[in-house]
């Protein structure tokens, strides 16, 4: 037998293997998930202030356990789906922020309760979705088409809110949507899919441009943070489809340069972070919230002050900007780097499954949306900790935001499309593998 066809036999032999790995205990942690959840709600009731009526608490958070449960018997019972980790994670973090919201903004819970149903309805519709590689090499070009349009919409309505042009405002405030938030999940998608069917230059130019015109005009309504979280998505991918270390370096090298370039004839970006590693002496002005994050954060000790006890609540905010902190602050350290383990834990499970996929898009699409939300977790944690320059990003899954919310679903499921247990025709391959 030749080199080539005893290495081929190999990858098939180990392909085979890794498709009859037994998946985890899902009843087992779904009922822990519970239980944990179930005492959040039991701390909320107790040491909440008076105006939290207990009839939200009990609606907002037996709705959400009821979902959850319908969830997994329906696809793991009646769909015999296989494979449920991607799932269990992200129900774990959008538990915990969904007692925070509750506990701190008690006549905002429903509200984020219906953002997080819409991004479970996302999360099952992109899946849909994302089953036919056809049908998703077909839909990069309106997809990109779409997204450049909402971002121009959003130039020309948006309302400027915390120094940032992203917010389109429907109604009397009745609702909020931040369209950024909802081209990553087409960001990844788009650069996905093309990379998928490289096959000319011409391909790759068009993706670049949309690459840039979206980063671009990021910048123009000056929603920085977000803008680094779409570059440093683009260079993931990139490097995903080339492997070419000297191409990385010299994108890396245009945006500082182009970085530097805004913070010359920009005076004004330079000022946004004026407070980095000096918090402490604008500790009443710009440092105000960091400030308070770094004193309170570590109060919670190991095993939090309790929902409703923490101080860092009061600060505007809080469960937008310093969700981190009152994760900290409330719940305690183990539970906060759990959290932080968990997005980790995102990134691995791509890469172990990438070994599987039946296309290069997944590959692409599942480390991709992975390496985003670590990174902007990152962005998150060590900009209110002051070890980077604050960009304002949330923290996925966990802080406050219904756009944010159908986003990290939306993400979710392309990182969850990467493995071939997720689809029903997963059963018919390890038939045709054992026979």
């Amino acid at each position: 037998m030749s080199k080539k066809k005893t290495t081929k036999s190999n990858a098939q032999t180990k392909k085979r293997k890794f498709r009859y790995r037994k998946p985890v205990n899902w009843f087992f942690l779904l009922l822990l998930i519970t239980v944990f959840q179930v005492f959040c709600a039991a701390q909320i009731l107790l040491n909440s202030a008076k105006e939290i009526v207990p009839a939200t608490i009990f609606i907002v958070f037996g709705s959400y356990i009821l979902a959850e449960w319908v969830y997994f018997l329906v696809f793991a019972g009646f769909l015999r789906r296989k494979s449920f980790e991607v799932e269990l994670i992200a129900f774990f973090l959008t538990g915990i922020g969904l007692a925070l919201t509750t506990s701190v903004y008690p006549d905002r819970a429903y509200t984020q309760l219906i953002a997080v149903f819409l991004g479970i309805g996302v999360f099952i519709v992109l899946l849909w979705i994302l089953g036919d590689i056809d049908r998703v090499i077909k839909l990069r070009i309106p997809v990109a088409v779409l997204s450049i349009g909402a971002l121009i919409f959003t130039l020309i309505f948006a309302k400027e809110i915390n120094g940032a042009r992203n917010w389109i405002i429907i109604g009397n405030n009745l609702m909020s949507i931040q369209t950024s938030e909802i081209i990553k999940i087409a960001f990844v998608f788009v650069g996905a899919a093309t990379l998928e069917n490289l096959q000319t230059t011409k391909i790759l130019t068009k993706y670049i441009i949309f690459s840039v015109a979206v980063i671009g005009f990021l910048f123009i309504m000056k929603d920085f943070g977000t803008a680094l979280i779409f570059f440093f998505t683009f260079v993931i991918i990139a490097f995903l489809r080339s492997g070419d270390i000297k191409t990385i370096f010299l994108i890396l090298a245009g945006a500082l340069m182009g970085g530097i370039g805004v913070l010359t004839f920009k005076p004004y970006v330079a000022n946004r972070f004026a407070t980095y590693r000096h918090i402490w002496e604008y500790a009443d002005d710009k440092g105000y919230q960091q400030v308070r994050l770094l004193i309170y954060s570590v109060s919670g000790g190991l095993f939090g002050l309790g929902l409703g006890n923490g101080k860092l609540r009061y600060i505007y905010a809080a469960t937008e900007d310093l969700a981190f902190g009152m994760v900290c602050e409330e719940f305690g350290m183990i539970i906060a780097f759990t959290v932080l383990l968990t997005f980790v834990a995102l990134v691995v499970y791509s890469i172990r499954y990438s070994v599987a996929a039946r296309s290069s898009f997944y590959s692409i699409a599942a480390c991709a949306a992975s390496s985003l939300l670590l990174f902007q977790t990152a962005l998150h944690v060590f900009g209110v900790t002051d070890l980077l320059p604050w960009t304002g990003v949330t923290l996925p899954f966990i802080s406050r935001g219904g756009s944010s919310m159908m986003c990290c679903w939306g993400l979710v499921a392309l990182i969850k499309a990467v493995d071939v247990k997720t689809y029903k025709r997963y059963d018919k391959m390890v038939r045709s593998d054992k026979e």
